[in-house]
């Protein structure tokens, strides 16, 4: 207790974080427990978490912080409106803290550095103020946009009215048609729709902030601590693929492979098609591939050292001198697609996959051929 920086303390929102938190944990149990979750509840809670988490991940992120696409006033409009439902505080707010975040990430004056510590970067950031508080010196371009400011202006409004109080009112309703206790129906959608939804959308994203920064794979840089999770991008919306994001910021796609799950991007192409958006901003296909190669390269020359420090027989030897052939063979491949994407060459969709997959292959070898030298 006596290492509690209490002058740092962020009363407002400690207070609405852990309250909301307490409420979900205690009273949605009591309630389901004793009235049961009907369909209609359900509805309304799929409803709220579905359109909060688009709007944060489509609106505030991928639009308002990184420029990813355009969008008309239609989707400018859902996206604040939900997003401010999220209590994650205003969209201008919300992108210069993750502005800052991209250009000093694990660096001191990135506002949730991970190498602060797990707890800081899901939360602690947020329960304590930052000392000293950073200017918002970097969101002159949301500034200007009347409906950014205006959302700024009444946020907490917005998300009062909007996430808190319409859940109650269309759960009282929808009790009062149908001949059961309306204070019920009020409550449960203050509870479910409204608390636990916020709860669930907070700690989602926080875990980008965290998990994402901890546990996961790292396939297109390791100069970063941000990692790929196909779970949390399951949980966030195809948010989860951070790895490739830190990479490639201002793609409005975050899962980049087809397979993978990213509903925000295929939202974002969605509304493309019906001209509620455009501009959409794509990382060349070469690029990504140049980045997988060039991290698969780095992993096999930083293993290779590793080996031929600890090669003592011939026969270690002879493996050695397989893994150096892989690694050369690598180094080939990069180089000779680093140059096409520098001259601009146009590389066919059948040589980009021919390269990946010798790619994949080489790397297969040589983990076979090291896991044989660890034997």
């Amino acid at each position: 207790m006596y290492r509690i920086p209490f002058d740092r303390v962020n009363w407002v929102t400690s207070s609405f974080l852990i309250g909301t938190a307490l409420i979900a944990l205690i009273g949605v149990p009591i309630y389901l427990v004793k009235f049961g979750l009907d369909w209609f509840q359900f509805a309304m809670f799929f409803f709220y978490v579905t359109a909060t988490m688009m709007s944060i991940t489509v609106g505030y992120h991928r639009l308002f912080s990184h420029l990813s696409f355009k969008a008309k006033l239609p989707v400018k409009l859902f996206t604040l409106i939900f997003g401010a439902c999220a209590f994650e505080n205003s969209c201008l707010n919300w992108a210069s803290d993750h502005r800052r975040h991209h250009k000093h990430v694990d660096h001191d004056e990135d506002p949730y550095d991970i190498s602060k510590g797990f707890f800081w970067a899901h939360i602690g950031w947020l329960l304590f103020k930052l000392n000293p508080e950073p200017p918002m010196d970097n969101v002159a371009d949301l500034r200007k946009d009347k409906l950014v400011m205006w959302q700024h202006h009444y946020v907490h409004w917005i998300g009062l009215v909007v996430g808190l109080m319409i859940p109650p009112l269309l759960g009282y309703l929808y009790n009062a048609n149908i001949g059961l206790d309306p204070w019920t129906g009020a409550l449960g959608g203050f509870l479910i729709a409204g608390v636990a939804r916020v709860v669930v959308a907070q700690h989602c994203t926080f875990f980008i902030n965290s998990l994402c920064h901890t546990v996961g794979r790292q396939p297109y840089s390791t100069s970063h601590s941000a990692r790929d999770s196909a779970v949390m991008a399951f949980l966030t919306f195809g948010e989860g693929y951070h790895n490739y994001h830190h990479e490639f910021q201002h793609d409005y796609r975050n899962g980049v492979k087809p397979w993978q799950w990213d509903p925000s991007k295929w939202t974002i192409w969605t509304l493309s098609k019906l001209g509620l958006v455009d501009g959409l901003r794509r990382v060349p296909d070469g690029r990504i591939l140049l980045a997988e190669m060039g991290e698969a390269r780095r992993k096999a020359q930083k293993e290779l050292a590793q080996v031929q420090e600890k090669t003592k027989t011939a026969a270690c030897q002879r493996a050695a001198d397989s893994l150096h052939e892989i690694v050369e063979k690598l180094s080939a491949n990069y180089h000779e697609l680093e140059k096409a994407v520098a001259d601009r060459v146009q590389v066919s969709r059948e040589a980009m996959n021919a390269w990946q997959n010798e790619t994949r292959q080489l790397m297969r070898d040589f983990r076979r051929t090291s896991a044989m030298l660890a034997a």
